[in-house]
């Protein structure tokens, strides 16, 4: 249990922190640092690109998890410094590239520990970890708004909280706690490209409503104490849908049904407007989305044995690349004065799409 506790608690900081603390931030930075939408997608898109920079760097990440958790939390702190929406672009950045490190190395050495020990179904518990960042920063926003406190103060306790977690994992991730090189016994296998579309077309699907629900709830309810908990509701529902998931064996079966589930919940403020809609489409979208990653990391183990960290940094190299034009494809809908649900219609398109991908036979050995 301590591996899994361990490893809840680095992606607990690299996602919920690293990863989507700007989500229930931007609601707050519009009102008192002035940023807009597009500003906002900028933002988003600059932490995706480190995502994507971190993931393709991960399996031999210099800084290891260790040195990820730590630019989190400075990364985190620094953006409080108000007035450079340059320096502002590069700390998400950091955070992105720290953020991905942290994921694909905390992933491939707790599943390896886990199924060393007989305790592969606590990887549930670790992946959870994920929602229990979310859940923990939205709250945190959530109580910050209501005492009418500043973005800046909420940049710094998200910092503060992200290293007083680091220097309680520090011993648990020492020199070996770090994913290990993968071996070279054999190269790249053409069914693994299945497998990373369909995660590439996850990340542009769900990233558009995960970054934006906060604003779009905002922007129907004034009262934060109100359209503040769309994203807690997000990070409530990846934790327990998460938990619930990993007592189903067959992993292929879970990404199917959870990826038609998330497209679902993605058009559905389309269908339904309002408060009410924005709320059920958060726990949807934030009941699926960790679901998919827990099991796209069980199937790239189960698939690619020795090759695993390998496939894990290519599915999140795909899910970055998905996560930065789904922002950008926000910000260009906004400058051609579309409506953003014709962008939740295509997300979820994306989506259904990308269950295609598994059709059975194509991708397995």
């Amino acid at each position: 249990m301590g591996i899994a506790l361990a490893g809840l608690a680095a992606l607990a900081v690299a996602m919920g922190i690293g990863r989507f603390a700007f989500t229930p931030l931007l609601p707050m930075m519009q009102a008192d640092a002035g940023l807009t939408l597009a500003q906002g997608g900028w933002l988003a898109s600059a932490n995706y690109a480190g995502y994507l920079v971190g993931a393709l760097t991960a399996a031999r990440a210099p800084l290891g998890i260790r040195g990820g958790l730590v630019a989190i939390a400075a990364a985190t702190a620094a953006m409080a410094l108000q007035g450079s929406f340059a320096l502002w672009i590069v700390l998400r950045f950091i955070a992105g590239v720290a953020s991905a490190w942290v994921l694909v190395q905390v992933s491939a050495w707790s599943l390896e520990h886990l199924a060393a020990a007989g305790r592969v179904r606590l990887s549930g518990v670790v992946f959870a970890g994920v929602g229990t960042g979310i859940a923990a920063a939205g709250l945190l926003c959530l109580g910050l708004m209501a005492a009418r406190a500043g973005s800046g103060l909420a940049w710094v306790a998200l910092g503060a909280a992200s290293l007083a977690a680091t220097v309680l994992l520090w011993r648990v991730f020492n020199g070996t706690g770090a994913a290990a090189a993968p071996r070279r016994q054999e190269g790249w296998q053409p069914r693994w490209w299945w497998l990373v579309i369909a995660y590439g077309a996850y990340g542009f699907g769900y990233i558009i409503p995960a970054t934006f629900l906060p604003a779009m709830a905002r922007d129907l309810v004034a009262d934060p104490a109100v359209f503040g908990w769309a994203w807690p509701v997000f990070g409530l529902a990846a934790v327990a849908s998460t938990l619930a998931a990993v007592k189903i064996h067959d992993a292929r079966r879970l990404w199917i049904a959870a990826h038609l589930v998330l497209a679902a919940g993605v058009v559905l403020p389309v269908a339904f407007s309002g408060l009410g809609g924005i709320l059920v489409s958060a726990l949807l979208v934030g009941g699926t989305f960790t679901v998919i990653t827990l099991a796209a990391m069980r199937d790239a183990r189960a698939v690619a044995g020795a090759q695993a960290a390998r496939l894990m940094a290519a599915l999140t190299a795909a899910f970055a690349a998905g996560q930065i034009v789904g922002p950008l494809f926000v910000s260009l809908l906004a400058q051609m004065h579309w409506s953003f649900e014709r962008g939740l219609l295509i997300a979820g398109a994306g989506l259904a799409l990308g269950a295609l991908a598994f059709i059975p036979g194509r991708e397995r050995p």
